[in-house]
């Protein structure tokens, strides 16, 4: 096995028979398209809030241990997840099992229509036995509240706005910089840049080891794809703002605009 939080193609096809393979796609993807051979289904939506006032973003421990009980999903899996779309879906579901406690998570580099292309898929669901999943959050949590990061504005942390260009310039936390997710995959692989380019594009940005690093967007999707890169390449201090601008504006916390 690997302690890397991201595995390749090749390594899922070796372990496939070891690992736990979360597919986040909607049924009818996974369904009628094809999925990777023993991978179980939780849709996106299924781990997210639907409620009016927290819309988007963690289910609750009751919610998440129901699912992944369903799913056959025990404590002690290693679990690997992927979507369709470069792994920002994917990575939500793992940054979610990891603040509720699952010690084992795994991206895998490239998305189904990646694996697609170099290994067999199947549209036959396996039989799953559901299991007694119990959450068991850690007490040490990579999640920030809207306090924290406010007094960590004009101190040496990097707040660091993973959405479009456009979106930072209409508003965006004061002291942020802006790297779009995406800047971090290579569009024909559809997994992650080489370890030596991500490292560069990160730099550029001042977003670097030695850095307390602060993630936000919009709702946690977008900064759970970045999250898991920063972990993948050995970053310690990274907090995760779960409630990101959504909460924020609605506190009416100051933002600054470009342009």
């Amino acid at each position: 096995m690997t302690d890397d939080i991201v595995v390749s193609r090749g390594w899922l096809a070796e372990h496939r028979d070891e690992v736990a393979v979360v597919d986040v796609r909607d049924a009818w993807e996974y369904d009628g398209i094809g999925h990777v051979p023993g991978a179980v289904n939780v849709p996106f939506g299924a781990f997210r809030s639907e409620s009016e006032a927290t819309r988007g973003t963690l289910p609750g421990t009751d919610t998440f241990a129901e699912i992944v009980s369903e799913a056959g999903v025990r404590p002690d899996d290693t679990v690997v997840a992927y979507d369709d779309t470069h792994g920002v879906f994917a990575a939500r579901f793992l940054v979610t099992a990891e603040i509720y406690g699952h010690r084992d998570v795994r991206l895998l580099d490239g998305d189904y229509s990646a694996w697609n292309l170099e290994h067999e898929t199947t549209t036959d669901a396996p039989e799953v036995d559901p299991t007694e999943y119990a959450v068991d959050p850690p007490g040490d949590t990579v999640l920030i509240d809207r306090a924290a990061v406010e007094a960590a504005i004009d101190t040496d942390a990097v707040l660091v706005d993973t959405r479009d260009d456009w979106e930072f310039e209409e508003g965006h936390i004061p002291g942020a910089v802006n790297i779009d997710w995406k800047e971090l995959v290579d569009d024909e692989t559809r997994g992650l840049k080489p370890r030596d380019e991500l490292e560069e594009v990160l730099e550029e940005y001042g977003i670097t080891p030695d850095r307390r690093v602060i993630l936000y967007c919009n709702t946690a999707r977008r900064i759970s794809h970045t999250y898991v890169v920063l972990r993948h390449l050995g970053y310690e201090d990274v907090a995760f703002y779960e409630g990101s601008l959504t909460e924020w504006n609605e506190a009416d916390g100051p933002l600054e605009r470009n342009g």
